[in-house]
């Protein structure tokens, strides 16, 4: 399998997270759940097939997706087709970076996977075709900065208080949630507006999905795991509303996640729902 990932340099390293490729990808299965993370993503498929959503509880399909697709701010897992022999290449942006390219409301694309044709026009298809026909994989890269640079209107870069607020809830622990939102000058109905706008979600929401991606940092690899204290010292109020929560964004329940051995797996934001073997 072949995987690079770009290193960005500014001013694209303000508003993206990450740009990588892929290419022979050989997965043991064929659906898998995506856990939230708080993060936009433009998806081209290079390898013509077609991909997939499922409902989340009757694993039927409920959407299908070609060529190139905008994956918006998730507040539940997503579930998802695997392919054998994927060729993919994908733009993550930051949590604050995907406005000033998109330069509507992100909240508008909440919890949607939308067809990028309908959003960018012919302009994202003639950039997947750049991709696709470049044999460099730096070239492939290059093309699509290229585009970004394009799209990019650095005036639309969220307020600086917004701004401060979103780096307090990524970087503090849960019970400093309400004093980091007591900090921003103006109204909590402004800050609320002000996340949905320029970053898809509200602040509590974020707060949540950024906490329960640090436990799975916290238990990857891990034995002998006490559920009731990792519940504590994340600041659930007590380990039924851990239980919730972690079924919310994962899909299981914590013993269903270890039975299964995720805490093992390489990917922690990934996870296999019809492995074999």
């Amino acid at each position: 399998m072949i995987f690079e990932n770009h290193i960005l340099e500014k001013p694209l390293a303000d508003y993206i997270e990450s740009i990588f490729y892929f290419k022979g990808f050989t997965p043991d299965h064929s659906i898998e759940r995506v856990v939230p993370t708080g993060h936009l993503f433009i998806i081209f498929e290079l390898d013509g097939f077609e991909r997939n959503t499922f409902n989340n509880e009757t694993l039927q399909p409920n959407g299908n997706y070609k060529n190139v697709w905008i994956s918006g701010m998730h507040k539940n897992h997503l579930t998802i087709s695997a392919h054998q022999d994927s060729e993919m290449f994908v733009i993550q942006f930051k949590t604050s970076g995907a406005y000033p390219f998109l330069k509507i409301p992100i909240h508008e694309v909440n919890n949607k996977v939308i067809d990028g044709q309908e959003f960018f026009g012919d302009d994202i298809l003639d950039l997947r075709t750049q991709i696709l026909e470049e044999t460099e994989i730096t070239g492939k890269f290059t093309k699509a900065e290229n585009w970004l640079l394009s799209k990019l209107d650095t005036k639309k870069t969220a307020p600086t208080e917004a701004l401060h607020v979103l780096s307090q809830l990524q970087t503090k622990p849960v019970s400093e949630a309400n004093e980091i939102v007591s900090s921003y000058p103006n109204s909590q109905k402004h800050l609320i507006n002000q996340f949905k706008k320029y970053f898809g979600l509200t602040p509590k929401v974020f707060h949540r999905i950024y906490r329960f991606n640090e436990i799975l940092k916290q238990i990857h690899n891990k034995e002998d795991l006490k559920w009731s204290q990792i519940a504590y010292e994340f600041g659930y109020a007590d380990q039924s509303h851990f239980i919730k929560e972690f079924k919310e964004f994962s899909g299981f329940n914590p013993q269903e996640f270890i039975n299964s051995d995720f805490h093992k797996d390489d990917e922690t934001n990934f996870f296999p729902i019809d492995r074999k073997g």
